[in-house]
């Protein structure tokens, strides 16, 4: 009991002595989040996971640092619901220099209750295109821009007349401005240097939630890093076109091989798994469809070629279907150069893959030409020795077995502990001759 007491007293010292700190600590606090890179449903759900953080420890304000290309749209307009009807204020800061707030970014800035971006920024080119990365069509275009244009100018619609006309233009005339001429025409509020600079120029700053105006409090403020977590980074891992790439081709071989060996499991999971992964990523990149096919094909060539009478033609003409279909899915034309795959390496995995193919065409004629190793007709031309004295029979011992054989007719007699050489098998007799090499 005196133990249990005098713990409880040190306990009681150390949060005494603790508290004094807490309340040094307290005061305004910010939940920093990063998107580095494409809008998907992997962002969306890390914004979610981040404002209910916020919310809890009754933050000051959200800073969501942002340099994307795009992305989603669906994803875009699910995140921009989900920051206006937030009871935290979302500040979006276009970060670090050299970003860019592309296409979906656009309107996820200006979805923010304030806006700022770094020196050497850009934002803006925000016209829609379809999921084959392909221009819309007429009436699809008119109705998809017609939405934007009404978000973006709804968005915008408390700053000056010039930034709502640069909203719309990024939209119907994939304009893009830097960080200097966003702030110029309005359509952001702050051009900071980092993260401090921000802080600072926001102390003060007004801006307008759904239940009124609020000032904010971040000087001194106590930033909160909010990173991904892993599920949510592999997710976003898995839209990059390099990837989806890679685990669409092993996918795709493994399957084959599978195909090719029933009974070998493993590479069936390997291949189901992969190409459930570059799935994923292909449902939100914007892909040529059509390319799958030359994918395909090429696979099914070099499955012929082990069976063609004329082999490595098929072989070349698969690679080449395989290149060329990676590029069809990938890099058609209207394809954003961010959700492009990378040439060389389209190049190296079609022709490492043909090679692979070229190697198992290799052994697979061989083995086709390699005589016959299995059975008694493998028994022949080999050499063993006489058990006992054959005339015209008797039993020999070839290789660890004991046969009974007989000569040929008109041989000698073979005596017992001589080499013999098998001519032939019938059944279970075999037919044998003095070896030559005796």
């Amino acid at each position: 009991m005196k133990i249990t007491r005098r713990l409880l007293a040190f306990l009681s010292l150390v949060l005494f002595l603790l508290a004094p700190v807490h309340a040094l600590a307290a005061g305004p606090q910010v939940v920093v989040m990063s998107i580095d890179g494409a809008i998907s449903p992997a962002t969306q759900e890390y914004l979610d996971r981040g404002l209910k953080a916020a919310e809890q420890v009754d933050a000051e304000a959200v800073i969501l640092e942002l340099n994307t290309p795009g992305g989603d749209l669906g994803s875009m307009q699910t995140m921009v619901e989900a920051m206006r009807g937030a009871s935290v204020p979302v500040i979006v800061y276009v970060t670090p220099r050299g970003a860019w707030a592309g296409s979906a970014g656009t309107v996820i800035t200006l979805a923010g209750r304030a806006a700022a971006m770094a020196p050497e920024t850009a934002i803006g080119a925000a016209s829609p295109v379809g999921s084959g990365g392909t221009d819309l069509s007429t009436t699809e275009q008119a109705k998809v821009k017609s939405i934007m244009d009404a978000t973006v100018r709804s968005l915008a619609a408390s700053r000056p007349p010039a930034a709502i006309q640069l909203a719309q233009d990024t939209i119907d005339n994939a304009k893009a401005v830097s960080a200097d001429e966003a702030l110029k025409a309005g359509l952001v509020d702050f051009v900071a240097t980092d993260l401090n600079d921000l802080l600072r120029q926001l102390n003060g700053f007004t801006v307008q939630m759904a239940d009124g105006p609020r000032t904010l409090h971040t000087a001194g403020a106590t930033t909160i890093p909010l990173p991904m977590s892993f599920i949510e980074q592999l997710l976003q891992f898995l839209i990059d076109p390099n990837i989806v790439f890679l685990l669409l081709a092993l996918g795709v071989q493994a399957l084959l091989i599978e195909l090719t060996h029933p009974g070998a499991w493993v590479p069936g999971f390997i291949g189901v798994i992969s190409l459930a992964l570059a799935a994923y990523g292909l449902g939100i990149l914007s892909v040529n469809w059509f390319g799958l096919v030359f994918i395909l094909a090429a696979f099914v060539l070099f499955i012929l070629d082990i069976k063609a009478p004329t082999h490595g033609a098929l072989t070349v003409t698969g690679v080449a279907s395989f290149i060329l279909g990676a590029l069809i899915l990938f890099n058609s034309p209207g394809t954003p150069v961010q959700q492009r795959v990378s040439v060389p390496l389209v190049v190296f995995v079609g022709v490492f893959l043909g090679a692979i193919f070229a190697v198992i065409l290799g052994f697979a004629l061989r083995a086709l030409r390699r005589p016959v190793v299995t059975g008694t007709q493998s028994l022949r031309g080999q050499v063993g020795t006489a058990r006992t004295d054959l005339d015209p029979s008797g039993q020999v011992q070839v290789g660890s077995e004991l046969w009974s054989a007989e000569t040929l007719p008109g041989s000698t007699k073979i005596l017992k502990g001589e080499p013999v050489e098998v001519v032939e098998a019938e059944g279970l007799r075999l037919k044998v001759r003095k070896s030559p090499k005796s």
